[in-house]
């Protein structure tokens, strides 16, 4: 595993536009096992978690991985990014909460 981390740190990445999208590339071996290690790491953690705003959020990020690879998947990198950052306005109504409102578990 740590010969694909040196050789993602040290070589070059590929981004090409498609259509209305950017397609990124990395010659990486095993590849779809870095990307299932980080999707458990990312959503796969907030659903296990213990508070329901958590799993929330890990259940839409989940939905929208899925959708992106089911819809888009030679630019999942560059969906995906841009769901993550619409999904994290979840986190900023949660942040945005008034200061005397019961948290919620």
């Amino acid at each position: 595993m740590r010969r694909a981390r040196d050789r993602l740190a040290t070589r070059p990445v590929t981004a090409e536009i498609r259509g209305r999208t950017i397609g990124y590339g990395v010659n990486v071996p095993w590849m779809p096992l870095g990307l299932t290690g980080y999707l458990f790491a990312t959503p796969g953690a907030l659903l296990l978690g213990g508070d329901r705003r958590l799993r929330t959020l890990g259940a839409v990020l989940t939905a929208g991985a899925l959708a992106c690879s089911a819809l888009w998947r030679p630019e999942f990198a560059s969906t995906w990014c841009a769901f993550a950052a619409v999904a994290s306005l979840l986190v900023l109504g949660w942040v945005r909460r008034p200061r005397g409102a019961p948290p919620v578990t």
